[in-house]
């Protein structure tokens, strides 16, 4: 049982053992001259089944528990027949406790991503091998996902996720593929952020992420000012992350996902506290000009 869920989620009545994810998929195909619609509708149903009907984790969801996201696929182009060049885009949201909030896990955008699909083929999902890279990158992301969901919620929940998430990375070197590269750079592969997320040098954000969340967010409901202040002090674990990696994919993503919920909560702040934010958030992410606006 997913204790954690348990104690934010008692006034649910379990609903049956159901999938971890809600996962929405939209396949965009506008690009293609002439897409071929039965190709498509297959390739759409065969994600569907890998999103939503795979088991993920030995944990027991109910319905209500389920982990909202959205995978957008846009097809740029087929340079051979049943073979594509996309972008993926990756979301995920998780509920505030006692609010109806929902604050956003994951805004990833991937723009490397080339897979293969005929009408039919198997989109099974084995945690022994990789040998198909639309298979691969979507299991790499829904890890990615639960990872970052159970993280949120207790202190070193996601370990098994992004391990999982890094096996894959691994396994998929054999694809020879866009967006599996190690060490790839400025442009950070998906190899790239599960070493980031894996290494040694995360416990940062890893501390950061799980008291934003659950000393930070989930408290804003009952005490607005104390679980500011704790959204507040978790930025010093982000300060530190920069500090020591400050190229590392995980600043990306937190910058994605949350800076603009961190302004916006810290607007509330007192006059010091929103200085202090203002500088440190300045600093990290410099080209993002609404931080100096909505901190005055």
């Amino acid at each position: 049982m997913r204790l954690i869920s348990i104690l934010l989620f008692l006034i649910f009545s379990v609903a049956g053992h159901a999938q971890e994810l809600n996962a929405k998929l939209a396949l965009n195909t506008r690009k293609l001259p002439a897409a071929n619609k039965d190709l498509f509708s297959s390739m759409e149903t065969a994600i569907n089944q890998l999103l939503n009907d795979q088991k993920w984790t030995t944990a027991t969801f109910n319905r209500r528990e389920r982990i909202d996201c959205s995978v957008t696929i846009s097809i740029n182009e087929m340079p051979s027949e049943y073979t594509y060049s996309a972008e993926i885009q990756i979301t995920a949201r998780r509920p505030v406790y006692n609010s109806t909030y929902v604050t956003t896990l994951i805004n990833y955008r991937d723009t490397q991503f080339e897979f293969s699909y005929t009408p039919g083929q198997s989109t099974d999902y084995s945690n022994a091998n990789v040998d198909n890279n639309l298979v691969a990158t979507i299991s790499y992301y829904i890890n990615i996902i639960l990872g970052l969901d159970f993280d949120s919620f207790s202190q070193g929940g996601g370990a098994p996720y992004f391990a999982r998430a890094m096996e894959i990375a691994n396994m998929a070197q054999s694809l020879n593929t866009k967006g599996w590269e190690p060490f790839s750079g400025r442009n950070s592969s998906r190899y790239d952020l599960a070493v980031a997320l894996t290494d040694e040098g995360a416990k940062n954000f890893h501390s950061m992420w799980y008291n934003y969340h659950r000393a930070g967010l989930d408290e804003m409901a009952a005490n607005p000012s104390r679980g500011r202040i704790r959204i507040i002090e978790s930025l010093n674990d982000l300060k530190q992350l920069y500090d020591t990696r400050p190229s590392s994919p995980l600043i990306s993503l937190i910058g994605e996902a949350k800076l603009e919920e961190i302004v916006r909560v810290c607007s509330q702040a007192t006059t010091e506290e929103k200085q202090s934010v203002k500088r440190l958030m300045n600093q990290i992410f410099p080209a993002k000009g609404f931080i100096t606006d909505a901190l005055k």
